[in-house]
C-alpha cells in the first residue's frame, strides 16, 4: 500500500495534549508542536479496523490479555531484533514509566542510590526522586558531534548503586548502544549486582547502518535486566496504554508482580489489548514505510540547517524520531534560547535543560509529523535566530 504521511491531520478539539495543551507548559497555544513525543500520523488502518469490530461488540467487561497478544508481541521481538522471548517472562504493565517506578519498589529501598546518564529522558529523574531514592549521575560524554558513556565514571558510581535505568536508544541523543557498550555496561552492573531497567520503548525506530541489541539477550545479564517496551512509540498509539515488562528470572518476575499486586495496578485495558496484536500482526508493512519518511525528514531538516543556520548542530540520531539540537554556539543562556524558540519562532520544542546534566544549550525537536509541518518549524526558528544575531550585532 501506499502511505501517505504528507497529509495533514488535523488534531485540535480531539483533547491532544501535544496540540491543545501547550499553554501550561509554554504560556501559550498559538505553537507549531514539535515537543512531546507524540507523532501526527494516523496509526495503521488494520489497528483502526479492529478497534472498530471490538467498539461494536458493545460490552466492555473485565479482560485479560490472551496468550495472542503475548505471541504477537513475541513474534515482532523475535523477527525485528532477534530475542527469543518466552510468554512466562511477559508480565503486563500500563505504561513505560509506571513499569519502571514498579521496578523501582520492587528492587531499591528509600536512600538507595540508582543510576540515570544524562542528558536523559526527564521521567527518569521523578520516578527515582518521587520514590525516596537517589539519584547517581553518570553523564555522557559529547565529543565531534556524538554521545558515548563515560564507563570510567560508571565504575566509580555502581558501587553506590543498586539499579541503573538504562534508556537504548538514547532519548533524546539518539544513540543506538552497539553490543560492545552494552556488554561492557552490563558486566560492571553484573560485577557490582546492580540491576538494568532498560527502557527499550524506541527499539524499533532504528535507521540504516545500525542495530538494536537487547541488553537482556547479551549472555549473563538476563537474570539482573528488566526490559519495557510498548507498541505506543512505533504505531503511535500513546492514548491507548499498553507496555510489557520482560523479566526473565523468575525471583525478580515474582517480586515485580507482588509489588503491582499491591499497587493494584494488574487490570488489562481492552482496547488496548486489540491495538496491540493487530499492531504487532499488521502493521510492519505501515511502519517501514514510516522509517523511511522519518529518515527523509531528517535528511530535509540536515540540510535545512547546514544551509540556512550552519551555526545550530544537529546531532544525528541512529535511532528515535527526536532530535537533540545544538544551539551552544549562538551563545544564549537557557532562559534566552527559550524565550527565542517560544515567544520569536512560536514553536514547542522541548528545553534542553529538562534532561539534566549536559542539556544546556540544546533543545529536542519531534520530526514525526508531515514535511511541510517541520519546513514551517524550520522556517521560523531560522527567521527568528538570524532576527536575534541581527539585534544583537
Amino acid at each position: 500500500m501506499e502511505y501517505n504521511f504528507d497529509e495533514y491531520v488535523d488534531r485540535h478539539g480531539t483533547n491532544s495534549r501535544k496540540w491543545e495543551r501547550m499553554e501550561e507548559l509554554f504560556g501559550k497555544n498559538d505553537l507549531l508542536p514539535m515537543w512531546i513525543a507524540d507523532m501526527d500520523f494516523r496509526a495503521p488502518h488494520q489497528i483502526v479496523e479492529a478497534l472498530k469490530k471490538r467498539a461494536e461488540h458493545g460490552i466492555f467487561g473485565y479482560t485479560f490479555r490472551p496468550d495472542a497478544f503475548y505471541d504477537s508481541a513475541r513474534q515482532w521481538i523475535s523477527k525485528r531484533n532477534n530475542w527469543n522471548v518466552e510468554k512466562e517472562w511477559m508480565v503486563d504493565s500500563s505504561g513505560v514509566v509506571s513499569a519502571i517506578i514498579v521496578a523501582v519498589l520492587s528492587y531499591t529501598k528509600p536512600g538507595d542510590g540508582i543510576i540515570v546518564q544524562p542528558p536523559v529522558y526527564y521521567p527518569f529523574f521523578n520516578v527515582i526522586k518521587n520514590n525516596d531514592r537517589k539519584i547517581l549521575y553518570n553523564d555522557l560524554i559529547f565529543e565531534n558531534g556524538r554521545y558515548t558513556m563515560n564507563f570510567e565514571d560508571l565504575e566509580n558510581k555502581v558501587k553506590d548503586a543498586k539499579m541503573l535505568i538504562l534508556c537504548n536508544p538514547h532519548n533524546p541523543v539518539g544513540r543506538v548502544w552497539t553490543e560492545e557498550e552494552l556488554a561492557r555496561l552490563g558486566k560492571i552492573c553484573l560485577d557490582n549486582d546492580v540491576i538494568i531497567a532498560s527502557d527499550e520503548i524506541h527499539s524499533d525506530f532504528i535507521y540504516e547502518g545500525y542495530k538494536h541489541v537487547h541488553i537482556a539477550s547479551l549472555d549473563g545479564l538476563s537474570k539482573r535486566t528488566v526490559t519495557f517496551i510498548a507498541p505506543n512509540k512505533t504505531f503511535n498509539l500513546a492514548g491507548i496504554p499498553a507496555s510489557i515488562s520482560i523479566i526473565p528470572d523468575e525471583g525478580l518476575r515474582k517480586s515485580y508482580g507482588e509489588t503491582m499486586v499491591a499497587l493494584g495496578i494488574e487490570t488489562s485495558n481492552i482496547f488496548s489489548i486489540t491495538a496491540t496484536e493487530a499492531a504487532y500482526r499488521y502493521g510492519e508493512e505501515w511502519f517501514e514505510a514510516l522509517l523511511k519518511y522519518l529518515r527523509g525528514n531528517i535528511e530535509f531538516l540536515k540540510a535545512f540547517l547546514n544551509d540556512r543556520l550552519p551555526d545550530v548542530q544537529v546531532v544525528v540520531p541512529e535511532g528515535t524520531y527526536l532530535v537533540w539540537l545544538n544551539f551552544r554556539k549562538l551563545g544564549l543562556t537557557d532562559d534566552e534560547l527559550s524565550n527565542l524558540i517560544i515567544k520569536k519562532a512560536k514553536v514547542a520544542l522541548d528545553d534542553g535543560n529538562m534532561f539534566g546534566h549536559g542539556g544546556s544549550g540544546f533543545q529536542r525537536m519531534n520530526i514525526a509529523t508531515p514535511r511541510s509541518l517541520l519546513k514551517d518549524g524550520l522556517e521560523s526558528i531560522c527567521k527568528a535566530v538570524q532576527g536575534e544575531m541581527n539585534e544583537r550585532g
